[in-house]
């Protein structure tokens, strides 16, 4: 059985001052310290081996049962964690105020157990964690008891079932956002858009949803934050790009106002602004997204934003939409430069990328190197999105990956290979669930071009297809394409004989003026 990795991945993972506040914390321990020694082996290890630990220590007794001084480091680390955020975040801090609550109300200490409730309901109440706060108004409730008995009636009974009732019908608006959310989630994450009217028929009953549709639903901020979310994310989905950036705009509003809620809430925060950096870049306000950009990189390693998972989020966000903007502008080389910075990133957080992340930032690579002509670097990025087996996440990466694919073969001259890939190509898009008109345009024309000889017929092909393309991209839900090839970019670049760039900001300049 192959060794398990756990141990070192969480090592691995634990930042200098999380490691600083380990060591200080065992050395308070007495007796033997045999994990400071596998702690401090596999931290200067690069790759897991446990062959090499073994190796190292087959002198030492504990060696010989290894798999139980791994679990007891393992749990000693979680341990170690839990007191250095323990006072860090608002769940850790009321977990220890109602534990404290719990001890003084064991030991008879009514008055002193009193102030803690107190205490803590407040902080509760001001960062809108209601599971605590409703906890705590048990606690409340049974410190009136002993007070009854104690013959004090100040309490006044009825406000605080009003208020329990309160937080309950709270907790339950927001539990239903939340189940309201993962349901245009789903629709999101798995297709990146709506790609049929069924599928968008789903997204229009979310929009319509009272809870989402109607005025003052929401019974809380995160409440709040939640709807506008949701409503931006359905227009996301179904490419409204001008609704999406409004709701998204709000959600954004909501919570900088609330700055505790959104430092307790950094995940959806900087999908907020992932979601707003996209809106830019659709509506061509470079200068806002850059600034966004920046935006989003400050707030690494702020309140709420300090965590691992977090600045990974903003890596992968930041730098997938830094690339989809260069390749609005027709800035392919500067995209192609960043690619080396990218990638020593995505080494150093290792498998905390998302596998979505991933495959965007390799699809986002082929389509640089193909910008300054680099073929054959962008075929071998694009075969490893096409070579991994994903059957349910963002299916629109897959698709529109393997029109690409065509679109690269054709530019390499593999027009003997090119027959068998479109044969496969139209394969695949037949089993998806799918309703876009424009892929078999391009796949038809794909197919002409590579069978003819003649540049004078290929220019015609070229402009047939052009025709043909022009309609179709008038609607909505056509124009995707658009967002991950710009396929009329490169048409024209075929028929006048430029660069792909120097096609993109051609059309820059044409929709401004």
């Amino acid at each position: 059985m192959k060794p398990s990795t756990e141990l070192f991945k969480l090592i691995k993972s634990l930042s200098k001052s999380e490691k600083r506040f380990f060591k200080l914390s065992s050395s308070l321990q007495s007796g033997d310290k045999n994990y400071l020694k596998i702690f401090d082996f596999i931290e200067g290890q690069s790759k897991y081996d446990e062959e090499e630990l073994k190796k190292a220590f087959k002198k030492e007794t504990f060696i010989k049962h290894l798999p139980s001084e791994k679990n007891h480091l393992y749990k000693l680390i979680l341990k170690s964690l839990r007191s250095y955020y323990s006072e860090q975040s608002v769940s850790s801090l009321l977990k220890q105020e109602i534990k404290n609550v719990e001890i003084l109300y064991n030991k008879a200490l009514y008055k002193e157990c009193e102030k803690f409730v107190s205490r803590a309901k407040q902080i509760a109440c001001e960062h809108e964690k209601f599971y605590y706060w409703y906890e705590l108004i048990s606690w409340e409730k049974k410190l009136l008891e002993e007070a009854y008995e104690s013959g004090e009636f100040s309490t006044n009974l009825d406000a605080l079932v009003a208020e329990e009732e309160e937080v309950i019908a709270k907790l339950r608006n927001l539990a239903e956002y939340q189940v309201i959310y993962s349901k245009i989630n789903l629709i999101f994450r798995s297709g990146g858009f709506t790609r049929t009217d069924a599928e968008r028929l789903v997204v229009d009953g979310i929009a319509d949803y009272h809870l989402i549709k109607g005025k003052n639903t929401a019974l809380s901020t995160r409440a709040a934050s939640m709807c506008y979310y949701i409503k931006g994310l359905c227009a996301a989905t179904n490419r409204n790009y001008e609704d999406s950036f409004q709701f998204f705009n709000r959600t954004r509003e909501i919570l900088d106002r609330n700055p505790d809620i959104k430092a307790d809430s950094g995940q959806r925060y900087v999908m907020t602004l992932s979601h707003l950096l996209r809106c830019y870049i659709d509506s061509q306000d470079f200068e806002n997204a850059q600034n966004l950009i920046l935006d989003m990189r400050a707030l690494d390693g702020k309140k709420g934003f300090n965590s691992v998972d977090i600045m990974v989020r903003i890596f992968t966000s930041t730098y997938n939409l830094e690339l989809n903007l260069l390749h609005a502008m027709g800035d392919f080389q500067k995209s192609v430069d960043l690619i080396p910075q990218i990638e020593k990133l995505q080494e150093e957080y290792g498998d905390k990328v998302s596998k979505e992340q991933e495959i965007l930032l390799t699809y986002n690579k082929a389509y640089s190197y193909f910008g300054i002509g680099e073929f054959k670097k962008a075929l071998s990025y694009i075969n490893e999105v096409l070579n991994d087996n994903e059957q349910n996440l963002r299916q629109d990466i897959y698709s529109f990956s393997r029109l690409f694919n065509l679109v690269l073969h054709f530019e390499l001259e593999n027009y003997d290979f090119l027959e068998y890939i479109i044969k496969s190509t139209n394969r695949y898009l037949s089993k998806q669930d799918r309703d876009y008109e424009v892929e078999n345009v391009c796949i038809k024309h794909i197919r002409k071009l590579s069978k003819s000889i003649h540049s004078t017929e290929r220019i015609l092909i070229l402009e047939k297809m052009k025709d043909e393309l022009e309609p179709l991209l008038m609607d909505r839900n056509e124009r995707v394409v658009l967002e991950y090839f710009n396929i009329t970019a490169w048409v024209t670049s075929k028929i006048y004989k430029i660069s792909f760039s120097e096609a993109v900001q051609s059309e820059l300049k044409e929709s401004k003026n």
